[in-house]
């Protein structure tokens, strides 16, 4: 029912449900009728059947706002990581994030893509930068569980839902935004139907060069002002650094990553008692204006509070808050944790400054305390014990001793509070793991070297180095399938494809004849799987996985550390910048799925009895005192890597000499 009349000024200037502008008139969509009807029963039982429809249905979620206005969405979002879903009124059928974020209301367009899913088919899926899903529930719930930022510009983080407690169409009815009404401003909106004056400048999510736009009264934007596309990255960089660093400790990145989606306590959208008693500011805001409209297509331009206002009281208090917060940190660094609770809830994590392997030191069962490199009887006690067993038992030990050097295994309370987190997968990606990640480093390239003395210390017949090669490839196949031990994986096929041994054609000649099975299998399984991990492609499932491949992430971490092994993956392709992107993206899964990694190898070993010479044989500081010697392997690494290059090369040519051009 709608009535032709004057506005009524109980409730505004632009009455109950809005108005639209006629030719001087006001053609006014009542629903005060169906507010004042509205029982608290009706409301609520109208309020649990929205609930109750298909979780992919935007309106079964309580974080889902409707048509509100953007200025009471912002008054709503109230902590950092506080967020809703609303409609935008200026856009049908496009829906907007709001989010609290540094202290600051931010507001996301969800971007819409058509995907073609065959001749005659297509879908859209909606997404913030660059994962899309196909409603917008899967992409919310991505963002919340795995803690990714929204945009990489904002680094804005989402995991607290802002729930509504009233159906959405009370919602739509009490801020009068129906569907006939998507131009209007809310009562205190600070520019009204008509278009304003105001300068808005934003940069898009997306590219962050959207220019400046100046509406005239008409609502046209004017073409002189347009900046150049170098002005604008400018002015993308200085809004970003104006940006106050406010370390709050109740931020979500230091929480647990293990933490539930939603958090335990949700705050609610409930209806103000008048149209503007506590959803709207009697007058706007200042810092309301330094945004652009985010209904018009421009997103996420943070500006500094104006001094004086709420938002910059908010941000000082924040500021005094964060600089108590890091006094107590320095004053836990210097004096130890002081009495109370605050001291036992956090004790500051240990900068580890010598690695955690010592061969000086080392009690072995094999070696004598002092011995020399290569020691002939030491090799063939090695080599028989490898031959003993069956190359499932040797991945088993192998992923033994790797899970405990990577802290997947045998991890104490004691080491998680040193560490400041729970798993080493987590703190190899964290500034104070780089012991750790320099310790993984020497055991990658200490296995494969031993594995490739190995097999150039065979000086038996062609078939006997062809069949210790046909072994090393089922290890190989074990670690990967079995196991899912991709770290040990990668080692074992380094030494496979170590030029040393790659040289031996007559080697592998006989390997493709006699173990015609584990040719194809290294040639045509193996080595794709690998370089596809290499390029960060698609892995192995968590599900399997004890030990990710987390080399090309150690390398990239420790550029300078890591030995020169041949060119890495990313710079022998021309999409070398995906891959490394691709690695360092695979670097958040690496860190969250600690504890997952941690089930995968207690089960995969659960009952398996080890041999302690196995074991041994397997330990970083055995291999390092087998190759070096008990003197030279306390030598710099990249000393003892380059002398066994050289000693490598010549027992390859002792077996195979190449053959001279005069001889052909």
């Amino acid at each position: 029912m709608t009535a032709v009349g004057r506005r009524c000024p109980a409730l505004g200037p632009r009455g109950a449900a809005g108005e639209l502008e006629a030719g001087g008139d006001y053609v006014k969509f009542s629903k005060e009728k169906y507010i004042l009807d509205s029982s608290p029963e009706k409301l609520h039982k109208e309020l649990e059947e929205e609930l109750k429809l298909s979780s992919t249905d935007l309106r079964s979620h309580a974080w889902y706002h409707g048509r509100i206005p953007r200025e009471v969405s912002e008054t709503l979002v109230q902590r950092n990581g506080d967020f809703l879903i609303r409609d935008s009124l200026t856009s049908l059928g496009d829906y907007v994030l709001t989010c609290r974020w540094r202290n600051q209301a931010l507001h996301f367009k969800i971007n819409k893509v058509v995907v073609k899913a065959g001749e005659s088919y297509t879908h859209i899926q909606y997404l913030f930068e660059q994962e899309s899903f196909d409603h917008v529930p899967a992409l919310v719930r991505y963002h919340v569980g795995s803690r990714k930022a929204v945009s990489e510009q904002s680094g804005a983080i989402i995991y607290c839902p802002i729930n509504r407690t009233f159906p959405l169409r009370y919602l739509e009815a009490w801020y009068g935004q129906g569907q006939g009404s998507s131009k209007a401003a809310s009562p205190a909106s600070p520019s009204g139907p008509k278009g304003s004056h105001m300068k808005r400048r934003s940069v898009t999510m997306t590219d962050g060069l959207t220019a400046d736009k100046v509406t005239r009264g008409d609502g046209c934007p004017t073409s002189a002002s347009l900046p150049h596309p170098r002005e604008s990255i400018r002015n993308c960089a200085l809004s970003m650094d104006q940006i106050p660093d406010l370390h709050s400790p109740m931020s979500p990145i230091s929480e647990s990553p293990s933490s539930p989606a939603y958090s335990t306590v949700t705050r609610v959208h409930a209806a103000p008692a008048a149209p503007s008693a506590t959803a709207l500011p009697a007058s706007p805001s200042p810092s309301l204006s330094s945004y652009s409209d985010p209904d018009s297509g421009h997103y996420c331009q943070l500006q500094p509070p104006i001094r004086g206002s709420r938002e910059w009281a908010a941000a000082e208090a924040s500021s005094r808050q964060a600089r108590s917060y890091e006094e107590k940190l320095k004053e836990l660094s210097e004096n130890g944790a002081p009495e109370g609770d605050w001291g036992r809830a956090f004790t500051v994590p240990v900068m580890e400054a010598t690695s955690s392997f010592n061969p000086a030191t080392f009690q072995s069962l094999l070696i004598p305390k002092d011995n020399r490199p290569l020691e002939v009887g030491l090799l063939c006690k090695v080599k028989e014990l490898l031959a003993e067993v069956d190359a499932r038992t040797l991945a088993r030990h192998v992923t033994k001793v790797d899970c405990l050097v990577a802290r997947i295994l045998g991890v104490t309370k004691e080491m998680q509070t040193l560490m400041g987190v729970r798993w080493g997968m987590e703190l190899l990606t964290l500034p104070h793991g780089r012991q750790l990640r320099l310790d993984l480093l020497e055991r990658f390239h200490t296995m494969s070297i031993m594995l490739a003395v190995d097999i150039l210390g065979c000086t038996g017949s062609a078939e006997e180095r062809a069949a210790l090669l046909h072994k090393t490839i089922q290890l190989a196949a074990e670690l990967r399938g079995t196991m899912g031990n991709m770290f040990s994986f990668a080692a074992v096929m380094g030494a496979l494809d170590m030029a040393q041994i790659a040289r031996l054609e007559q080697t592998w000649m006989t390997l493709r004849q006699r173990h015609t099975e584990g040719a194809i299998l290294y040639e045509k399984k193996l080595k794709p799987f690998l370089k596809s991990l290499n390029e960060g492609k698609e892995g192995p499932p968590l599900s399997n996985t004890t030990f990710p491949h987390v080399l090309p992430l150690i390398t990239l971490l420790e550029c300078d550390s890591a030995p020169a092994e041949g060119p890495e993956p990313w710079g022998s392709t021309e999409h070398g910048v995906e891959v490394v992107l691709a690695h360092l993206e695979a670097a958040r899964t690496v860190a969250h799925h600690g504890g997952l990694y941690h089930t995968n190898a207690e089960v995969k070993l659960q009952g398996f009895q080890a041999r302690p010479e196995l074991l041994e044989v397997f330990s970083t500081e055995f291999q390092m005192r087998l190759l070096w010697g008990s003197q030279g392997a306390c030598n710099s690494q990249a000393r003892r890597y380059e002398k066994f290059d050289k000693i490598l090369t010549a027992l390859s040519h002792q077996l195979e000499p190449a053959v001279r051009s005069s001889e052909l």
